[in-house]
């Protein structure tokens, strides 16, 4: 996510022209982002804004972290031209998880204060009164998860009759969730004439379906080749034994900062927590069973430092956007190789360094030399390693 600069509240209105003013960028959304502490954009911003303010179906590569919510909400706030009617949004984002439902809308919704436009998060586990008292009161831009948006459509309390722009947010894990059909059913009634913006880690497959029955001659931009990551990312492949995993973590975390594991089960989750706590480390879980409200007080106390460590599964973890996370650790190393990116695509942002470290037992190791083939990685062995190894609690002596 772009850094900010603090504005401080005498300067409150105060107005300099950013660096997205000389991308084309209208006057009252840069005001926007120059109150919400935007100042520049980074790449992708750089090459999708002004392609989608000329209006045309813009396809845009982008990793998780690169700052694509700018490089479609940008657009999206200039492109919104009258205030919304009532249950009638402008504008509408899909994204796969509620979590980044809620992140996106963060990121926007001060923008949207500082030019006039409602930024409203619609997503299961929430109020449903809530919402739909909201858009009485008129919000032009909606971001939304398929299912509640459905609901909301099915029962007549919310029109998609003056969208002008549909974007659809980390396309690629809607498709891997099972959402496609969702999502097209949301876009066919989508009748106006309007904008369609996606932004995905991959263009193929399901993804590539929705390209070409849902877009008119798209504009494709990207930043990255298939599988790059975004920064400085540092692979490490760790042959460990079962039962000191746990170990390791705690001593890779203890040196490494905000660290990241990812777990295939909700019961594996708790009991690395659980594991992790009794040695000593600030750890939580979030996983699907848990209640939205522990999921967000779990990801609040990570974002502010005041535990180290979050295990999650892949759903739970899909709207993680936080830019200091330090290291990914992958419990297991995942089977499919686009799992890893995406798992490993939590770290190395903004311009950071960061470490996708995988934890392989003695009868995973082809698993590992898969990953490293499909990222085009060194086809080296794991390195057989003990939670004594001095090299945990500074990753870099292994590069050194």
């Amino acid at each position: 996510m772009p850094q900010r600069h603090q504005t401080p509240q005498a300067d409150a209105d105060r107005y300099e022209p950013t660096g997205f003013a000389s991308i084309g960028v209208p006057e009252n959304v840069d005001r926007g982002l120059f109150k919400a502490g935007f100042t520049a954009p980074f790449a992708i911003q750089t090459e999708a804004i002004p392609v989608a303010l000329s209006g045309v179906d813009l396809c845009g590569r982008a990793r998780t972290g690169s700052g694509k919510t700018l490089a479609f909400g940008v657009p999206m706030m200039a492109r919104m031209d009258v205030a919304a009617q009532v249950r009638a949004p402008r504008g509408v984002v899909l994204v796969p998880t509620r979590e980044l439902a809620l992140q996106v809308a963060e990121v926007l919704d001060p923008i949207g204060k500082a030019c006039g436009h409602r930024v409203l998060a619609v997503y299961g586990g929430a109020s449903r009164d809530d919402q739909i008292d909201a858009l009485d009161r008129g919000i032009e831009l909606i971001v939304a998860t398929p299912l509640r948006l459905i609901d909301l459509m099915k029962a007549g309390e919310i029109s998609m009759k003056d969208i002008q722009v549909v974007v659809l947010d980390e396309a690629d894990r809607m498709a891997d969730d099972g959402f496609t059909p969702q999502v097209e059913w949301i876009l066919r009634h989508v009748t106006g004439e309007h904008q369609t913006m996606l932004f995905s880690a991959t263009l193929d497959g399901q993804v590539g379906n929705l390209v070409r029955r849902y877009m008119k001659s798209p504009t494709e931009v990207s930043i990255d080749a298939p599988t790059d990551t975004v920064g400085t990312m540092h692979h490490l492949f760790l042959a460990v034994h079962k039962l000191d995993k746990d170990r390791v973590i705690n001593v890779v975390a203890a040196g490494g900062g905000k660290t990241l594991v990812f777990c295939d089960t909700k019961r594996l989750c708790d009991r690395v927590t659980e594991n992790l706590l009794g040695l000593g480390a600030k750890a939580a879980a979030i996983h699907g069973d848990l209640t939205q409200a522990a999921r967000e007080k779990a990801l609040v106390r990570f974002t502010k430092s005041e535990i180290n460590v979050l295990v999650a599964t892949d759903v739970a973890a899909r709207g993680i956007d936080i830019d200091d996370i330090g290291v990914v650790i992958h419990y297991a190393p995942p089977i499919d190789p686009k799992s890893y990116l995406h798992r490993s695509g939590r770290t190395a942002r903004a311009g950071r360094d960061g470490w996708a470290v995988t934890l392989a037992e003695y009868n995973q190791h082809t698993t590992c030399r898969i990953i490293q083939r499909a990222l085009r990685l060194p086809t080296e062995p794991p390195i057989e390693i003990f939670s004594n190894d001095t090299r945990l609690s500074d990753l870099r002596k292994f590069i050194l």
